[in-house]
């Protein structure tokens, strides 16, 4: 597969390349981030290999992140219609302001307003609600969106970081009011973060959206730098800045130690072999991949190209299967209680014990 092997968001009429090149890297701000040239270089890399989908934030790097991608595009007006700009609101960049962050109307129309100008272009492909606003109602924002697109100010609606019956609240509100509707979500998956398998992937795809997951190489832990006898190596600037970016705990090193193990099996990089993994999980339609170097980028792109054989892809997923919030152990033994051993949709269920212990039935 290449980033030109474009594929549909959710159920919309959008179509992006399996990987969007995520740009919270873009910009030193933050002291870990890249130049301005060296971003424009990833962007540039990016587009060159067919990519069409970009995600920024107005929070990343202070609004930098935003610039750097408008700046880039106003000089060169015939491209900005021929790739899509996703950005996020939420962040509020103006200590002291109660409104100048959050999910309200007020918030969301500075926070557009805001990020056009940095973009220097006069809409966004998919605006993004960043994070859990659990006070303002999910009306007020669906309205709010629903009001820019009609004003063209917006193309579509996405969530991110929320719950899943939030998910499902602003979904179902969404439609019910013949609002814009939620086209996509996005949430934390990897190797070491597969909780949302829970919840969240399964809403999205009884939902019919769209998922692009961030982080798939969890901070860098699944990149082959770390391992259990490198648990923090030199030049990993973002760990320990924040409890987020805390070092990896005792449970991720068998998971870190078994990718570095497939990656040495079929000799490619450790980043490649977790990032196929998450490529190809149910449900996914376009992984954030991010990048301070080109040479990152370019390595992160090859996970196009990996397809994992059934042995290895079993190994992982064995060694990083999480304890899921009820009910979903409880729900795994339902095709077992349902189909009473039978093969359905090509999975076969066993014969619930207690049904097969007798014959009689009243």
């Amino acid at each position: 597969m290449s980033l030109d092997s474009y594929v549909t968001l959710g159920r919309s009429g959008l179509r992006v390349s399996p990987f969007t090149l995520g740009t919270m890297t873009f910009g030193e701000d933050h002291g870990w981030g890249s130049s301005p040239e060296e971003s424009t270089k990833v962007l540039a890399a990016y587009l060159d290999r067919g990519g069409n989908s970009i995600d920024t934030a107005n929070i990343y790097t202070n609004g930098h992140s935003e610039k750097i991608i408008g700046d880039y595009f106003a000089a060169r007006r015939d491209l900005r219609d021929r790739v899509v700009i996703g950005t996020k609101f939420f962040g509020n960049l103006h200590a002291g302001d109660p409104n100048g962050g959050g999910a309200g109307r007020k918030g969301i129309v500075q926070q557009l307003e805001n990020s056009l100008r940095r973009l220097r272009t006069d809409y966004v492909d998919l605006y993004w609600v960043h994070n859990y606003d659990p006070v303002t109602p999910i009306e007020e924002t669906l309205r709010t969106l629903d009001d820019l697109v009609t004003a063209g100010k917006i193309r579509y609606i996405g969530l991110s970081d929320l719950p899943a019956w939030k998910v499902a609240e602003a979904a179902t509100t969404a439609h019910l009011r013949g609002w814009a509707p939620v086209t996509a979500l996005q949430l934390e998956y990897s190797l070491l973060e597969r909780t949302s398998e829970g919840e969240l992937i399964p809403a999205a795809q009884g939902l019919g959206l769209g998922v692009l997951p961030w982080s798939p190489l969890k901070n860098g832990f699944l990149s082959g730098k770390y391992s259990s006898t490198v648990p923090v190596p030199d030049g990993t600037a973002r760990v320990g800045t924040s409890d987020y970016f805390a070092p990896p705990g005792a449970s991720d090193y068998p998971v870190i130690d078994a990718v570095n193990e497939v990656a040495a099996e079929l000799g490619v990089s450790a980043a490649t072999v977790a990032l196929s993994w998450v490529h190809n999980r149910p449900g996914v339609t376009s992984t954030l991949v991010g990048a301070r170097r080109l040479e990152q980028l370019t390595a992160n792109l090859d996970a196009l190209e990996l397809t994992l054989p059934e042995a290895q892809r079993a190994a992982l997923d064995e060694v990083s299967t999480p304890r899921l919030n009820f009910p979903a152990e409880v729900n795994r033994a339902a095709p077992m209680l349902q189909f009473g051993g039978l093969t359905v949709d090509g999975r076969t269920s066993p014969v619930f014990p207690v049904l097969a212990g007798g014959t009689t039935r009243y």
